[in-house]
């Protein structure tokens, strides 16, 4: 014969995974703000880290900083 689950939740969940499992995690989405500023200051921040990303990586300044690291390499030799 197999137990069904409790009717109701414990009033202290002892074990860690009780306490996942009874977390009121829809309710911590639905009710804080910083769940929906983090999502926009991500959507925000992407195109601009994106675009320095883009300009560091440029061809140009690849050639720039080999250059700059042979000269250095060169002075410790």
């Amino acid at each position: 014969m197999s137990e069904s689950a409790p009717s109701r939740p414990m009033k202290f969940p002892y074990t860690f995974s009780t306490k996942v499992a009874q977390f009121p995690i829809k309710f911590y989405l639905q009710n804080q703000w910083i769940w929906k500023y983090w999502m926009i200051g991500i959507v925000v921040s992407t195109p601009i880290f994106y675009k320095i990303h883009k300009m560091a990586n440029s061809p140009a300044n690849v050639s720039k900083w080999a250059e700059i690291k042979r000269k250095v390499a060169a002075e410790h030799h």
